[in-house]
């Protein structure tokens, strides 16, 4: 994004004044905050006795039996907290609140401090990493991603390029290590990338859109375009992946939030063998760092999505718990992947609205479906902004309460 004056002005300013006096994170362990940029953040904390441990939630993502279920809420840090709706007063724009490292930190840490949730997810956007790739982008706040439509061979030769997150993202690092100096050595720290297929309708759009009708006329009519943009975006994005992880993320969820919109042989072609590539880069450098999915309205796609040998999937609340545990392990049988496989979710946002006495049994009622192993509470789809905070925190409370009938 090339800044005006103006704009520019108050990011200086913020950064150098206003967030240092309000935000200085004061790290409780100088092994993770301080530790050199260049150095790799351990993936593993260390206790108040100095044992190493790994955080709740990512055993629970590795299919290992824990004490109890984890739980984090998809959105957690935003608008339906009131602290955060002040802060936007002061930063007025989304890339402020998450492009200057302390209050990043500070949004992302809100939640957690009021939730006690098992995992402290980086507040950001998938969008973050396209500057470094050569795509400029702004978030209105009315009418959320803007993106100069690339639609012609010619427009991608020209502003893709590689990624080098060290110098486009280099506020991405530095609120990760803070997070991971902040949060308790049970916490995890959460990273997350966007998916080719879902930053592609992006760039070709424009815009957000209800019909993605640009990028299904190239994906008909150009095809050969669309896959070699999603082939620059694959290789970015799984170097980005790879940046948070070495920067403290200890687990990666990837969103394809928008390929529930594609036919099955569709998500086969445009979809499932980007978010493979992503997720064969993370694995190969590092094989003990979980991976989750997620997909929007993804109830038919569910086999597929375990079939590209994640180690989560993240359903929303379109499936049944119990049903959806059943298709996973057999999308990666039939892919010839041991293990079933763990499960995220998926609680129906809306049920926030409820009464405890709901909240309660619906939340309950997917922790006995989803069983004892290998389960991540938490929502089917981001929180909703006018969610009330003492609902929310009834939810984080009930499940972090729960324990499976031994």
């Amino acid at each position: 994004m090339r800044l005006s004056s103006a704009l520019l002005g108050i990011f200086v300013a913020a950064s150098t004044a206003d967030t240092a006096r309000s935000f200085s994170a004061t790290p409780s362990s100088s092994s993770t905050a301080d530790r050199p940029t260049g150095s790799p953040v351990p993936h593993t904390n260390v206790d108040g006795s100095g044992r190493t441990i790994d955080p709740l939630l990512v055993r629970a993502a590795r299919g290992e039996r824990t004490e109890r279920v984890p739980v984090w809420m998809m959105r957690q840090a935003g608008r339906h907290i009131a602290e955060y709706r002040e802060l936007c007063k002061r930063y007025p724009t989304f890339r402020m609140r998450s492009e200057l490292p302390d209050v990043a930190v500070e949004v992302s840490l809100q939640p957690y401090r009021n939730y006690k949730t098992d995992g402290c997810i980086l507040f950001s956007d998938i969008l973050t990493p396209l500057p470094g790739l050569g795509i400029e982008f702004d978030i209105d706040e009315k009418v959320g991603p803007v993106v100069t439509p690339m639609r012609d061979w010619d427009d991608m030769k020209k502003r893709m390029r590689p990624i080098d997150p060290s110098t486009s993202a280099p506020f991405v690092a530095e609120a990760l290590r803070a997070l991971r100096g902040e949060v308790s050595p049970d916490t995890a720290v959460l990273g997350f990338v966007g998916c080719p297929y879902t930053l592609a309708t992006y760039l070709v759009e424009g815009r957000t859109s209800r019909e993605y009708l640009e990028t299904k006329k190239m994906m008909y009519a150009e095809p050969k375009l669309l896959h070699a943009i999603l082939k620059n975006l694959a290789d970015g994005i799984g170097e980005y992946a790879l940046y948070q992880i070495e920067n403290g993320a200890q687990l990666i969820q990837i969103f394809d939030s928008w390929a529930g919109h594609l036919s099955p042989r569709d998500y086969d072609e445009f979809a499932a063998p980007y978010q493979k590539m992503i997720l064969d880069k993370i694995k190969e450098k590092y094989p003990n760092v979980p991976t989750v999915t997620y997909i929007k309205h993804s109830g038919a796609l569910v086999e597929r999505m375990a079939a590209t040998g994640v180690d989560v999937v993240s359903l929303d609340w379109t499936v049944d718990m119990a049903e959806g545990r059943e298709r996973i392990a057999s999308g990666r049988a039939r892919a010839g992947i041991s293990g079933r496989g763990g499960v995220q979710g998926n609680l129906d946002p809306a049920v926030l609205f409820g009464d405890f006495a709901t909240i309660k049994e619906r939340a309950e009622e997917i922790m006995k479906k989803a069983g004892p192993v290998g389960h991540v509470m938490n929502l089917g789809h981001g929180i909703e902004a006018a969610t009330p905070e003492e609902n929310a925190a009834y939810f984080i409370e009930t499940v972090r309460n729960y324990r499976h009938e031994s």
